[in-house]
């Protein structure tokens, strides 16, 4: 099993039978995402992309956590954006797209926000029963390209708005139901399940498959994370940052 560092203590990687897996351990904060971490994945998408030893990029969480979104605290972890192996793109989700690898998301507990993205921008996923799912970004007030474009992709427009307009919870049947994942097993079954839908891809033939995603990728909207930048010093997004972390409901401002 070779160990590989991806610039941040709390992503723990390994290539094992042609599996590059990711596993994020971070649950003190529920998987909150630093920029690290963030970064952390997209170096495990481009390293797999690279690796002929490699089929797979696994991303799954620890415990009842799959990932809950970016940690909203300023929390810092790891290197500097000037050591980063593609500076153009801090987020690993269209780089998890890229990539000519199957990449899976284990979807073994929570999964809100960033985490939804990363989900979003995997090629297949598999979800625990106990799984819980939630797209809470407008109300802190971020427009978030990543899943504005992609959510609607899997579920449909009117479903799409639902969730992002009343940033319900969800459920893994709800989820199913909806076409956001292939498959929901029994949590005690999860594991073994995982197993067994690696060693089903495995079966693929690993250049007809790399074909196959670049061509069913290539007619998917790209997001546009200008409308981000764009809003990333609003009072708008500084209030649902300020309410968040105060726990609080945001009184958004009306000029």
């Amino acid at each position: 099993m070779e160990k590989i560092d991806l610039g941040s203590q709390f992503l723990h990687c390994h290539i094992e039978n042609h599996v590059m897996t990711v596993r994020i351990d971070r649950v003190d904060r529920r998987n909150s995402m630093t920029q690290a971490m963030y970064r952390g994945v997209k170096r495990a998408a481009i390293l797999a992309d690279k690796n002929s030893q490699v089929d797979i990029l696994l991303l799954t969480g620890s415990e009842d956590v799959f990932a809950v979104g970016g940690d909203m605290s300023g929390a810092a972890d790891g290197e500097h954006l000037d050591q980063e192996f593609d500076p153009t793109d801090n987020f690993p989700f269209r780089h998890l797209e890229r990539c000519s690898k199957a990449v899976i998301a284990a979807v073994n507990g929570l999964c809100y926000a960033g985490g939804l993205n990363l989900l979003l921008y995997s090629d297949l996923s598999i979800v625990s029963d106990r799984a819980k799912f939630r797209a809470p970004e407008l109300i802190r007030g971020i427009p978030d390209a990543w899943i504005g474009t992609r959510l609607a992709s899997y579920v449909g427009a009117g479903m799409a708005k639902y969730w992002l307009y009343t940033a319900e919870v969800f459920d893994a049947e709800q989820a199913r139901q909806a076409g956001l994942t292939g498959k929901v097993v029994a949590h005690e079954d999860f594991e073994k399940e995982v197993q067994a839908t690696i060693q089903a891809v495995l079966r693929n033939g690993p250049k007809s498959r790399a074909i196959i995603k670049k061509d069913m990728n290539s007619h998917l909207s790209e997001p546009d994370p200008d409308i981000f930048k764009q809003a990333i010093q609003s009072e708008e997004l500084k209030e649902g940052t300020t309410a968040f972390l105060e726990k609080r409901p945001a009184v958004w401002p009306r000029d």
